[in-house]
């Protein structure tokens, strides 16, 4: 078993990393967690279109990570893409607050989706040429716990907001513009990137060559992600069971603010555990909470069944989504780790898509109840997969030493 490490190990640049997603998360946070109210309570919109927006939107930013993540091992230079990215997510916070229409909230999320895929790949490549491998696992997991503190302060100044204001979702959203720029300022200013060697070859990362350098261990994971993606659509479905059982609108975004709080301080202790046990058993405990929580969320809209779905699924996400960073990486040369993030996140985002698609149906169709037994049956897939692979392949559940 390898020793633990402490936060003082950490390198700076993770730490800033870590606040850059946090500030971009509180922007983000503050129009998300009111975004589906919006569009069904202002703008008329149903549940389908609330499912198909999201779905699109995601699965755009993951079909971007391909090129930006091939983009940043062709170049060696992975900040410039992570600022552009930035950038232009938080330029399209103010497109919300004038939109008179569904068709420009489209746009701005898709437009903002799009700076989240020019970004996510290089920066998450990034996180693993700066971390030692010995403490990578904990080095994602508190990017995550930080990228999701911004998930949870983002919600509740939404709700303190909202209360001021009088439910004014279009104030609210010209507020989310300025921790936008102050994550792009932090990311400017605060990362430096390590050197490419002197003479370092500009190949092509998608060459047949190159592809073929990408492990079936990678692989597996790019799968596994895409079956877990189908299980974990669109968060937006919680903010609508939330409001279901009668919480008030502006008390609605505590509901994500209760599940990034559990996702946060969640995030990086299990990111450590990563590092000292195997990763397919994590993934396997994780995938089994998820199940718990869609079967809690499927049997009833009362308070008491959404707090506690809400918490496993929080719990979950700070159980799994660091971990499969992680996996990524150990599993690829590191030449080929923005690709290698790119293609994990088109097929978890082509999965995303589906299933958000889907759930939309279910609960237009036949309630909620149905939309939530569907991601268990999706999360149970996943599971059978994890157990299928450590019978054939009994190292990935082997501890790491």
């Amino acid at each position: 078993m390898r020793p633990r490490v402490s936060l003082k190990q950490m390198p700076v640049s993770i730490w800033v990393l870590g606040m850059v997603s946090m500030f971009m998360d509180i922007s983000s946070e503050m129009i998300h967690s009111l975004l589906p109210m919006f569009l069904v309570n202002v703008l008329g919109a149903g549940a389908l279109l609330v499912g198909l927006i999201e779905g699109l939107a995601e699965s755009t930013a993951l079909v971007v990570k391909v090129f930006s993540g091939t983009l940043s091992d062709y170049l060696g230079k992975r900040k410039t893409l992570a600022v552009l990215g930035y950038f232009l997510s938080a330029m399209t916070k103010p497109l919300f607050a004038i939109a008179p229409t569904v068709g420009l909230v489209f746009t701005a999320r898709l437009l903002d989706r799009i700076g989240k895929g020019v970004r996510d790949a290089p920066r998450d490549a990034l996180v693993a040429d700066l971390a030692p491998v010995e403490i990578r696992g904990a080095a994602f997991g508190l990017r995550q716990s930080l990228d999701t503190v911004g998930a949870l302060l983002g919600p509740l100044l939404a709700v303190n907001l909202m209360l001021l204001w009088a439910n004014d979702f279009r104030a609210v959203f010209w507020v989310a513009f300025v921790p936008g720029l102050i994550a792009v300022s932090l990311l400017v200013f605060g990362v430096r990137e390590p050197q490419r060697p002197v003479g370092a070859p500009h190949t092509n990362p998608i060459r047949r060559e190159n592809l073929k350098r990408l492990s079936g261990a990678y692989w597996w994971v790019v799968g596994i992600g895409a079956v877990f993606a189908l299980a974990r659509f669109s968060e937006a479905f919680l903010v609508l069971r939330a409001q279901q059982g009668g919480i008030p609108i502006a008390y609605v975004p505590l509901v994500m603010a209760g599940m990034n709080l559990v996702y946060s301080g969640s995030a990086y202790p299990f990111g450590r555990l990563s590092d000292q046990m195997s990763p397919g058993t994590l993934l396997g405990l994780g995938l089994m909470v998820l199940i718990a929580s869609d079967l809690v969320l499927a049997s009833g809209d009362h308070l008491a069944a959404v707090a506690v779905g809400v918490f496993l699924w929080g719990l979950h996400m700070g159980m799994t989504q660091g971990l499969l960073a992680k996996m990524v990486a150990d599993t690829v040369p590191t030449d080929l780790r923005g690709t290698a993030y790119g293609f994990f996140n088109l097929v978890s985002g082509l999965a995303m898509l589906a299933a958000s698609a889907a759930a939309g149906l279910l609960w237009d169709h036949f309630g909620p109840s149905l939309t939530f037994y569907g991601g268990a049956i999706f999360a149970m897939l996943a599971l059978i997969g994890v157990v299928l692979k450590a019978w054939r392949q009994r190292r990935l559940f082997a501890v790491p030493r």
